[in-house]
């Protein structure tokens, strides 16, 4: 998979979708990707497993959020 600096993660879709679509997408993936803050401990080590399914590393929990990211 190729990526540059300028679009990142949507240089996967070449020239194709057009601009706009992609630079959304890059704001969601990017955003999603990251470590959330888990609302148990507190800690920035949740992470997403599935749409809306996600999972603590420190203390374990397994529990359900927003698709992409929690807020």
């Amino acid at each position: 998979m190729v990526r540059t600096k300028k679009v990142k993660a949507s240089g996967k879709f070449g020239a194709g979708y057009g601009t706009n679509v992609r630079a959304k997408f890059v704001a969601v993936e990017s955003k999603q990707r990251k470590k959330q803050k888990c609302p148990f401990c507190s800690n920035l080590t949740a992470k997403r497993k599935y749409a809306g399914i996600w999972q603590c590393k420190k203390c374990g929990k397994t529990f359900a959020g927003g698709a992409y990211y929690l807020e």
